[in-house]
């Protein structure tokens, strides 16, 4: 088994922020200590790690993990107090209509589905800002303020106005995106199978700004998406580009 790496973007006394790969876990699997994770990678390079918040584990980006208790808790207080701003990259499914939307749903457990979340008025307030970046004939590319961090915040959100993650097995309708999705007279060679374009979410924590637990210094990192969601956005662009006008449509 390949040993996952740590991307570091940045590292002091107090914190360390990374770019954390789809497939790794924020923090130790409760059931398989083995599987990798941030907290424990962190933990083998710096000799400390208090993790203060997560990405879900097929979520791409920026994660920032506090070396000690002192900036555990101030970090903490930041986020309960939600002045740390977090945008994230989404492909959604469908053409969102509107440049930016306002999302104040509230969000609770799923009773009916074990670690999973649904909008419900009974649930925990949940504000997310959502703005249209690039439109293609399938999909949005989107970027989303997370105002508040509840669990899977985003995606209940996305799924919640009809626009899924393009990929998100749980909350949408797809597993994954394959080309042949989109491509016409699209043909494999005898014997070979399909491979997706992207299997994971199509999520990606994209920028993070916090005030520095112990200098109070605003600071801000940012992250490049990966080669499975910018290989995602290239197909889009060559196959799914928006119509000209409604006559190219009907020749199309």
């Amino acid at each position: 088994m390949k040993r996952q790496q740590l991307e570091v973007l940045y590292h002091d006394a107090d914190i360390v922020v990374v770019n954390k790969a789809s497939g790794l876990l924020s923090i130790p699997d409760r059931y398989d200590a083995t599987l990798p994770s941030v907290k424990t990678l962190v933990r083998e390079k710096f000799g400390s790690s208090y993790p203060v918040h997560r990405l879900d584990r097929e979520t791409s980006g920026v994660l920032i993990v506090a070396l000690n208790p002192d900036s555990h808790r101030a970090l903490n207080t930041q986020f309960e107090q939600h002045t740390v701003r977090k945008t994230y990259m989404a492909i959604v499914a469908g053409i969102v209509d509107r440049d930016t939307i306002n999302i104040d749903i509230p969000i609770m457990p799923d009773p009916r589905r074990k670690g999973l979340m649904k909008p419900s008025a009974r649930g925990k307030e949940a504000h997310t800002v959502m703005r249209v970046i690039e439109k293609f004939r399938l999909a949005t590319l989107v970027e989303c303020d997370l105002i508040t961090g509840r669990q899977h915040q985003i995606r209940v959100h996305c799924s919640a106005i009809g626009h899924p993650l393009l990929v998100d097995a749980d909350y949408g309708t797809s597993k994954a995106f394959m080309l042949s999705s989109i491509k016409r007279k699209f043909n494999l060679a005898k014997g070979q199978d399909e491979r997706p374009i992207i299997d994971r979410l199509t999520l990606h924590a994209a920028k993070l700004t916090f005030l520095h637990p112990t200098t109070g210094e605003e600071m801000s990192f940012s992250a490049e998406p990966p080669k499975d969601f910018s290989a995602t956005l290239q197909v889009l662009r060559k196959y799914a580009a928006p119509y000209a006008s409604a006559f190219d449509a009907e020749f199309f």
